[in-house]
């Protein structure tokens, strides 16, 4: 095979994936993520549909279901914490054909089942690539330069990779009209087994039982914030404070949490589109190529994109076919989600009291 070498930005879910099966595939992966260690987010995430055979293949789905979230229900509550409609989660506690849990345990498992056979070089990211027709010369932030066969950018919404190879994010990335905020409040939910939903018209407030140390979360719309930094996290305080001013429930003891905790996660809801996610010997998966954010099981097409590129370049000799077969095979997973944010994000955050009724109404005469 013409390719050996194979460099991912991002030691995630896609990466972390497509580490394992190129490695199963006879190839040499090096992963290089930004961060110290693996991310601590714990926000919730679902494994489904196409990613639980991939996840079947790689022997971690009893892992997984260890590692489930405690959470059967969602009850949707009023501002005196009445619940207004209860809905059981097809994911409840593991035992399903969906499996809830933490994003980083998610990646702590898909991890450990990578790391015998790959490179992961921690607290370090791509600064530069120069590509020509025999290969791509990396350029990192602290290890010396080296040379790769391909280069895969895994990393994210804000990637790094495709900004170097193909422009800067806003050509791409497109605001969805939402924003979120999530943090671990440091201690077990009242509940255990039930996710808490408050509305009112544009907002979100959830507490999740998560594992043991419950996860609050906003979800809130707003139009585009120019020049929205996504590491400034005094502003992000502010923008979820000032979002959520007056409102009830638990949301003032929530908001509290927010203005003193060093591990507020915020961002915009956005999702990624490019007429094709190769460049050259550079392509990208998981969210860098096609997130589709909160609402649209961006964890478990991103195990399936990473499972699709590692099978085709195994089956293709040159790159540029492997890339074609990869986007031939995953695009159509990625553009009805897309699709449906809107209708999703219409369900979870309605604009309108009268949304907000019809959606509970509806919540209740689901059997």
């Amino acid at each position: 095979m013409g390719v050996t070498d194979v460099l991912i930005s991002g030691a995630g879910v896609a990466g972390a994936t497509l580490a394992y099966w190129l490695a199963r595939n006879g190839l040499r992966p090096t992963v290089v993520e930004r961060s110290p260690g693996l991310r601590s987010s714990g926000n919730p995430v679902d494994v489904r549909g196409p990613a639980m055979p991939v996840a079947e293949a790689m022997g971690i789905v009893r892992r997984l279901r260890a590692a489930a979230t405690g959470a059967t229900a969602i009850s949707v509550v009023d501002a005196a914490g009445r619940q207004r409609a209860r809905v059981r989660m097809p994911g409840a506690a593991g035992t399903g054909p969906e499996i809830e849990l933490a994003r980083s345990d998610l990646a702590a498992i898909l991890h450990e089942a990578a790391r015998d056979h790959a490179e992961f070089v921690f607290d370090d990211s791509v600064t530069a690539l120069v590509q020509d027709r025999d290969g791509v010369d990396v350029t990192f932030d602290r290890a010396a330069p080296r040379r790769f066969d391909l280069v895969v950018g895994a990393d994210g919404l804000h990637s790094a990779v495709r900004r170097l190879a193909f422009g800067p994010e806003a050509d791409y990335v497109h605001h969805a009209g939402l924003y979120v905020a999530t943090l671990q409040l440091g201690q077990p939910a009242e509940r255990p087994d039930t996710v808490l939903l408050y509305n009112t018209p544009g907002r979100l407030a959830a507490v999740h039982p998560a594992r043991g140390d419950a996860l609050a979360a906003f979800i809130f719309r707003g139009p585009a914030i120019p020049c929205l930094d996504y590491r400034d996290t005094a502003r992000h305080r502010r923008i979820v404070a000032d979002a959520y001013a007056g409102t009830g429930w638990r949301v003032p003891e929530l908001l509290d949490r927010v203005r003193v905790t060093d591990d507020l996660y915020f961002d915009a809801v956005s999702t990624v589109r490019l007429p094709s996610w190769s460049a050259g010997r550079v392509t990208l998966v998981g969210d860098a190529a096609s997130c589709v954010s909160l609402l649209g099981d961006g964890s478990s097409l991103a195990m399936t994109g990473a499972h699709a590129l590692a099978r085709a370049l195994a089956e293709r000799r040159d790159h540029a076919d492997a890339f074609r077969a990869y986007e031939a095979d995953h695009r159509p997973r990625i553009a009805p989600k897309q699709r449906g944010i809107r209708r999703a994000a219409a369900v979870l955050v309605p604009r309108t009291r009268l949304g907000i009724g019809a959606r509970n109404l509806a919540a209740r005469l689901l059997p």
